[in-house]
C-alpha cells in the first residue's frame, strides 16, 4: 500500500500540470479576453457573456488592424498599458512558464477586478461552499444508505415500488427548478415567507447570541441544502440497493442463513462491509460535486457567496487568475480525495491491494 500511495502522490503534480496546460491553451484561443472587454467598455460597446461584441459594434471594427476587437480609435499607448496590466505584454511561453512556477509555489496572483489576491478570495468564499457541501453530503448519506438497504431487503415489495417512484421523481426534477419551487412557495415568492430568500446569515448576525447564531444559520441554509439533497440522494439510494442485492444473492449469505445466523447479523456483520465498497469508492466524487460543481446553481439562485459563484463570476468577466486559481484548488482536492478513497477502500476490505497495479 505504501508503494501505491507514493506512486499516486508522484502522479498528482503531473496530473495538475496536464490540467493547467490544457486550460492555459484553451484560454489563449478563447475570444473576449479581459483586454478586449476593457477596450469594448472604453468605446461603449456591448459585450455579451461569451466575450463577443454585438453586431452594432462589429461594423465599427471591421477595418481595424489591431489584434484586439474594439481597438480601433483607441490610443496605442492605452492598449499597451492594458496588455501590461493584464499580463499579456509577454510571449505565450513566458506567461506559461511564469504560471507554472507561481502555481508550484501556490502563488495564484491577484484578481483583475476585485483588488484582492486569489487566495484571499478563496479563503473568504470557501466556508460557504464547504458548509453547503458537508451538510448536503451528510444528509444524503444518512438518508440514502438506510433507504437503499431497506429497499434491498424488501425488494419488489410495495415499499420498494413506492420509494422507487419517489426516488425517480426526485432525480427527474432539475435542481434549479426545485430551487425556484421552494423560493416561490416558502421564501416569500408568492405564498409563504418561512425562510429567507438570500444569504447565509442575517445582517445582525454578529449581535445575536450563540443560540441565535446557530438558529439563524440553520434557518438560512435550509432551502439550499434541501435543494442539493433532493438532487443528489437518488443515485446513491439506487446504488446502495443494487450493491446490497448483489451481495445478498451470493453463496456466503446462503451459507450464513443455513447456519442459523440472524438476518441483522448477516446483513450488518457480513453483507454490509462488502456492499459498501462501491459506495465508499464514490464518496470523493460525491463530495467534490457537492462542494463545488453541484453548488454552482444553488449559490447563484440563493445569492450565496461561495466558490461556485466566484468561479461563475470569474468566467463571465474573464478573470483568469481567479479561474486558474479555483481550478487548481478543485483539481488538487479532487486528486487528494480520490487517493483517500482508495486508502479507505483497502482499510474496509484488507483483501484489496493496490500494490500489484
Amino acid at each position: 500500500m505504501k508503494n501505491y500511495i507514493l506512486k499516486r502522490l508522484f502522479l498528482i503534480p503531473l496530473t495538475l500540470l496536464g490540467i493547467m496546460t490544457v486550460n492555459f491553451l484553451v484560454i489563449q484561443m478563447a475570444p473576449g479576453g479581459p483586454v478586449e472587454q476593457t477596450l469594448a467598455k472604453y468605446r461603449g460597446m456591448n459585450v455579451n457573456s461569451t466575450g463577443s461584441i454585438t453586431s452594432s459594434a462589429q461594423m465599427s471594427i471591421a477595418n481595424s488592424t489591431s489584434k484586439y476587437q474594439g481597438a480601433q480609435g483607441v490610443p496605442e499607448d492605452l492598449v499597451k498599458e492594458l496588455e501590461k496590466q493584464f499580463g499579456f505584454d509577454k510571449p505565450v511561453h513566458e506567461r506559461y512558464w511564469k504560471m507554472i512556477k507561481d502555481y508550484a509555489a501556490f502563488n495564484f496572483g491577484k484578481s483583475y477586478y476585485k483588488d484582492k489576491t486569489v487566495w484571499k478570495l478563496i479563503v473568504e468564499r470557501m466556508p460557504v461552499s464547504v458548509s453547503l457541501g458537508l451538510w448536503s453530503t451528510l444528509i444524503i448519506y444518512l438518508v440514502a444508505i438506510p433507504l437503499g438497504i431497506k429497499k434491498a431487503v424488501r425488494d419488489s415489495s410495495k415499499f420498494d415500488t413506492w420509494t422507487s417512484f419517489a426516488v425517480i421523481l426526485g432525480s427527474a426534477i432539475p435542481v434549479f427548478l426545485f430551487a425556484v419551487f421552494l423560493i416561490v412557495f416558502f421564501a416569500g415568492g408568492t405564498y409563504w415567507q418561512w425562510f429567507p430568500l438570500r444569504g447565509l446569515t442575517s445582517p445582525d448576525w454578529d449581535s445575536l447570541s450563540w443560540y441565535g447564531k446557530i438558529t439563524d444559520y440553520l434557518w438560512h441554509i435550509t432551502l439550499p441544502v434541501l435543494t442539493m439533497v433532493i438532487g443528489g440522494f437518488a443515485s446513491l439510494t439506487m446504488l446502495t440497493k443494487n450493491s446490497f442485492i448483489d451481495e445478498i444473492n451470493k453463496p456466503y449469505v446462503l451459507t450464513a442463513k443455513a447456519k442459523g445466523l440472524s438476518e441483522n447479523r448477516i446483513l450488518y456483520g457480513h453483507v454490509f462491509r462488502n456492499a459498501m465498497l462501491i459506495v465508499i469508492a464514490g464518496f470523493p466524487n460525491m463530495l467534490i460535486k457537492m462542494l463545488f460543481t453541484g453548488s454552482l446553481l444553488i449559490e447563484v439562485i440563493f445569492s450565496l457567496n461561495g466558490l461556485g459563484l466566484l468561479g461563475y463570476e470569474a468566467i463571465m468577466t474573464r478573470d483568469y487568475p481567479v479561474i486558474f486559481g479555483t481550478l487548481y484548488i478543485f483539481a488538487l482536492l479532487g486528486l487528494i480525495l480520490k487517493l483517500l478513497s482508495d486508502v479507505t477502500y483497502s482499510l474496509v476490505d484488507p483483501r484489496i491491494s493496490f500494490d500489484a497495479n
